[in-house]
């Protein structure tokens, strides 16, 4: 077991820190099912941080503000050198020549403050406004760096400890990558992710993307050390993770000395750093030394400039995703920046290409801060040529022709021709045969491009007809007998992959993985879904307006229902498998029931399982059909409005569960 436990942890880093996976999905799945397993049958060795217990639990409804015990003050900072001595000379006034600092990485992420109660992780909060902030603690136990239980027995019986949550680079590119795949907005940088990340109220969907922590303060009722150095090196030893970076240095210009080390450096870090924190070392000192209002006077940040250069803007090309959304993307004389050679830059979309005012030619600064793609932030107008073109967004998807799109709203452009347009086509095959959708052994990206060119697939159903062409695919480079015989069996057997897979893998906009699970529930087959109106996809769990629009339009194509048609002749699951309800009751036989809203003691998942169990029947819409609408906070206006025209009567979870007594 603990074997397992270093295995998983190391495969986990090299996955999320290194980007050089060495092990593939199935087979980590494989070894994490078996650890729980192991665990299960032997719960005395059962480690208490265990990659088996950051998988996430219940749904958070609302986040529970906590005061803290001690403040989380800001600290003051600088970027320049003449400040940092101008507070080295305070210091030397106030103590003398006798004090050491200790220097840090300051970390690019969010504050986090976490509680202790005998070896136990009981409390994890924000920073909020200083005072009181957020309780994420289901979220944060999702995090493998930071301890559920920490194992040594020389930590006081209470104590508390601060520290930053980060997203690695490497992370931060592959979820956006997926972000954008989705038609979806993709966060600027690492810091925003995990920021949003370490908010959600599904704490399942929080360990799907990987936050990492490090630990920079420890705070005790009595103080069991003499000094920070010495309590970071505690800390370290009870399980927590600690900048290996940190330095005790002696005066200024050792400080300065690793300011200087760290400005190019940083940029060979897996995580985003934005400068350095410097620290008096000597509690004694630090006490004396106090706090103004806003931050202590022991402690200062130098921030580093994001870096920055001028380049040539060469031209502007144009990339198209699967679903269709057309990025701009700026092609760049080489330069180097922050310690690599940028050829590209994003230009996100249309806004963005007029906001710099763009022309042929162009000198402009790029920029490459807490921004991992480079940026472009402003052109250099004294360089601009005489004569030159302003660069115009395209009116045309530059793959097929096809008249680009923009939505009312929206800054995104698109290709409308995702049955034409080979990187929408080929784009939507790879999602389907992805690990989170169908899970096709045998498949991967690069197969399905040369199928492609090949005439081999054009449609996701032609991957169910391949059987059929065994001969034409035994001509293809690197295409034996037994490859084609696994790639067979893995494509037979993604016939018994479920409904909601299913349904993710059709690559319908918004549609994601969450979103088709929640839609599956809803409206438990593909044909209720596909003649299912904006107003009833609204009315079920977790579903928006955008979402709904982007179903209806979806199946407003005929192409798509003739393929869906040619899905359900190859034996996919378009339906979800109905379970056996034992009735509790049947004192809600023949009453029908919405449910829509947040609800403080229950989920909705919850309270459709009670009506059913008592004989009541869920409507996936409002319509003159309908008996209840039970209502919790934050619902629809317009689901209100409609049932308040149609006299439905809206009733309150706990006005449900009285119906029952």
């Amino acid at each position: 077991m603990d074997a397992l436990v270093a295995e998983l942890n190391q495969h986990n880093y090299n996955y999320y820190v290194l980007a050089m996976p060495t092990i593939g999905d199935f087979e980590f799945d494989k070894k994490l099912k078996h650890l729980a397993e192991l665990e299960l049958a032997n719960p005395d060795y059962a480690d208490p941080n265990s990659p088996t217990q950051r998988v996430g639990g219940d749904i958070t409804k609302n986040f529970i503000t906590v005061q803290h015990k001690y403040p989380m003050l800001s600290l003051g900072n600088t970027y320049n050198e003449q400040d940092l001595r101008d507070f080295d000379e305070r210091i030397r006034k106030a103590l003398g020549d006798n004090f050491e600092y200790v220097c840090e990485l300051k970390f690019d992420g969010l504050s986090i403050s976490l509680t202790y109660e005998n070896g136990k992780l009981i409390r994890a909060v924000t920073r909020g406004d200083g005072t009181k902030g957020d309780d994420v603690t289901n979220n944060v136990k999702t995090i493998h760096t930071i301890p559920h239980q920490i194992k040594s027995d020389q930590a006081p019986a209470h104590f508390e400890i601060r520290g930053e949550i980060f997203m690695h680079k490497a992370a931060f590119l592959r979820l956006n990558a997926a972000r954008e795949e989705l038609g979806e907005i993709p966060y600027a940088n690492p810091r925003n992710f995990a920021s949003g990340t370490i908010k959600m109220q599904d704490s399942k969907e929080v360990a799907k993307r990987p936050l990492d922590g490090f630990i920079y303060f420890l705070y005790t009722d009595k103080n069991e050390f003499k000094n920070h150095w010495d309590s970071l090196m505690a800390v370290k030893n009870w399980g927590f993770n600690v900048c290996e970076h940190n330095k005790l240095v002696q005066n200024i210009d050792d400080v300065l000395a690793f300011i200087h080390h760290w400005e190019n450096e940083r940029f060979k870090l897996s995580y985003d750093i934005d400068g350095i924190v410097i620290k008096v070392n000597s509690y004694a000192q630090q006490q004396e030394l106090g706090f103004t209002a806003k931050s202590p006077r022991w402690a200062i940040s130098y921030k580093y400039k994001a870096a920055e250069v001028e380049t040539i803007l060469e031209k502007v090309t144009y990339q198209v995703g699967r679903t269709g959304a057309v990025t701009p993307v700026a092609n760049l004389k080489p330069v180097l920046l922050a310690g690599t050679t940028v050829k590209r830059a994003t230009l996100h979309n249309a806004n963005e290409i007029e906001r710099l005012d763009l022309h042929e030619g162009d000198a402009v600064f790029v920029e490459k801060g807490g921004e991992i793609i480079p940026k472009i932030i402003k052109v250099n107008l004294d360089k601009r040529l005489a004569g030159s073109k302003k660069v115009h967004y395209l009116h045309n998807c530059p793959e097929c022709g096809t008249e680009l799109i923009r939505k009312e709203g929206e800054a995104v452009h698109y290709c409308t021709n995702d049955e034409g347009c080979p990187p929408q086509i080929v784009g939507k095959i790879q999602h389907f045969i992805s690990r989170k959708a169908m899970n096709i052994d045998g498949l991967g990206d690069e197969t399905i491009e040369t199928f492609y060119k090949h005439g081999l697939v054009n449609h996701i159903n032609d991957l169910y007809t391949l059987y059929q062409k065994a001969d034409q695919l035994k001509t293809l480079d690197r295409f034996g007998e037994r490859s084609i015989e696994n790639m067979l069996m893995g494509i037979e057997k993604s016939k018994e992959m479920p409904f909601e897979k299913v349904l993710f893998g059709l690559g319908i906009r918004y549609v994601g993985e969450t979103v088709a699970k929640k839609l599956a529930a809803g409206v438990r087959n593909i044909d209720r879904l596909s003649k299912a109106a904006v107003e009833e996809l609204i009315a079920i769990d977790e579903i928006g307006q955008r979402i709904a629009e982007s179903i209806v339009e979806y199946f407003a194509k005929k192409e798509h229902l003739d393929q869906i048609e040619l899905l359900k002749l190859a034996n996919l699951r378009f339906e979800i498998e109905e379970k056996l309800i034992e009735l509790s009751s049947d004192k809600l036989i023949e009453k029908t029931f919405v449910i829509s809203g947040v609800f403080e003691n229950y989920s909705r998942e919850e309270l459709k399982d009670l009506i059913e169990a008592n004989g009541g029947k869920i409507l996936s819409g409002i319509s003159g059909k309908l008996n209840y609408l039970v209502a919790g906070d934050n619902m629809g206006p317009s689901k209100l409005e409609k049932a308040t025209k149609l006299k439905v009567p809206i009733i309150s979870d706990q006005e449900l569960i009285d119906m029952l007594k």
